[in-house]
Order: structure tokens, then C-alpha cells, then sequence
């Protein structure tokens, strides 16, 4: 499997696309949240409609799903007809007509390619080409659903929003662990903390961890100051396209 970072910034990070990547994989292209300014990032990495096979929403915030309608639509202006899938939570599943239609009203209709939503909940795993996909909460100010992902070879998760709980063991082993790390030490509003990450990721031995969703003045002034290191796990920073081998 590889991952491709298309954004990895905070809801309001003029100079970072919100927090998305997509995962290939040898038969399936997974996009991982959708936020308002993810679907330029999509349209900047490919030209083509079908690529993407299924999207994952892990929580309903604004900066990880309200990207959904833009894509969506334009996919049908360019003539789509491959069958998409989305897999969310049930109160995204039960309100995504009317969603689409407050964006914009009656344009769904006019698909010529089928949405198929699949609902996510803690402990149900679902099997998708050769992907297999579980879910587990984290503690956010909305309810938000962690995934982990796996091919019967190499698995990783994707924290979405929130620190994960602490004694779980959804994501030991896991080869990549993405988490959102909003501030240096100090768990603020829904959010982990670089230090906690870090923390986290070896107690559960990772082999590799991602931060995102740091905020932006950190980012822009304090970042480069930080020692931001591990004995036991490899951490990344990544940036907008970077790409990673999950191997």
C-alpha cells in the first residue's frame, strides 16, 4: 500500500489544505476525509474522474467532510459512471440527500454514476476489494471514528480528529499511525499533543508515526525550534503530496 498526503493542515490553516490523504492499494484508491479544501488538492494530484473508489468521513466537522459536494459534482460534469462508495457515520448516511441538496439542490439527480453509503460504527469491520476497514472512537468534541486499514499484509490507522483512548488496542502494530497533534504538549479542544502522540505511538509500537493537524502559528513560528524525536518509532512531518511506502 502507499499514502499520499494531499493535505495535512488544521481547519484554518491559510497555507495548509485540511488534514487528507489517499491510500492505494493493488485495487483500491481510498480517499480519507474531505474537507472544504481537499477537493482542489484532489484535482491538483489527478485528472481522472474515477479514480478515487471510496471515501472515508471520519467525523462531521467542516474541515473533514463539507469538501464532499465540490468533488462530488464534478466528478458528474466530467462524466463519471463508475459506482462510488462512502462510508460515514449513520447520521451522515441518513442526511446526505438533504446535505447535497443545501449545497446544491436537485444537481444529484443528475448523476450518472450510483453513491453507495456504508455506515461505520465502533466495532464493525467492513471488507472493501482487498481492504479490510474497523473503526474505533476517539475523544473530540464531535463524535469521531478512527480507522484502521488493512490488507491481510500491512495495516495503519488514521486518528481523524481526537487523542485516542488510551489503554486500546486498535492501533498496536500498525506500520503507519496518523494522528492529529494540534499543539506542542497540551491537549486542547478535542486534540492531542505532539508529546502525546509520540507517547502513545511507542506504547503501542508503531513503526511509524505521522503528525498533522498541528496548528498553524506553531507550524508557521515554533515548529523548527522543537526537538520532536523518538528512540523507538520513526516520526514524519509530512507536507502536502509527500508520499509514503507502507511496508
Amino acid at each position: 500500500m502507499k499514502l499520499i498526503f494531499l493535505g495535512t493542515g488544521e481547519a484554518f490553516d491559510e497555507n495548509n489544505p485540511n488534514n487528507s490523504s489517499l491510500v492505494i492499494s493493488e485495487k483500491t484508491n481510498l480517499l480519507l476525509d474531505c474537507g472544504f479544501t481537499t477537493p482542489t488538492q484532489v484535482w491538483k494530484y489527478t485528472k481522472d474522474k474515477d479514480l478515487i473508489d471510496a471515501i472515508y468521513i471520519s467525523h462531521q466537522h467542516g474541515d473533514h467532510f463539507s469538501g464532499l459536494p465540490a468533488l462530488l459534482l464534478r466528478m458528474w460534469e466530467e462524466g463519471r459512471k463508475k459506482e462510488l462508495t462512502i462510508v460515514c457515520q449513520k447520521e451522515l448516511k441518513e442526511r446526505f440527500q438533504e446535505f447535497m441538496d443545501f449545497v446544491y439542490r436537485g444537481f444529484m439527480e443528475k448523476f450518472e454514476y450510483r453513491i453507495n453509503l456504508v455506515e461505520a460504527k465502533e466495532g464493525k469491520e467492513i471488507s472493501f476489494n482487498d481492504l479490510y476497514l474497523s473503526f474505533e472512537k476517539t475523544i473530540h468534541s464531535g463524535e469521531n471514528l478512527a480507522i484502521r486499514i488493512n490488507n491481510k499484509k500491512k495495516s495503519f490507522c488514521y486518528g481523524g480528529d481526537g487523542p485516542p483512548i488510551e489503554k486500546s488496542d486498535f492501533y498496536k502494530d500498525s506500520d503507519l499511525l496518523i494522528l492529529e497533534t494540534y499543539l506542542y504538549d497540551v491537549e486542547k479542544i478535542g486534540h492531542s499533543s505532539i508529546v502525546s502522540a509520540i507517547d502513545f505511538a511507542e506504547k503501542n509500537n508503531a513503526k511509524c508515526l505521522a503528525l498533522t493537524h498541528i496548528n498553524r502559528d506553531l507550524r508557521k513560528n515554533d515548529l523548527f525550534k522543537l526537538e520532536i524525536k523518538s528512540d523507538k518509532v520513526k516520526i514524519i512531518i509530512p507536507q502536502s503530496f509527500d508520499e509514503c511506502e507502507i511496508t
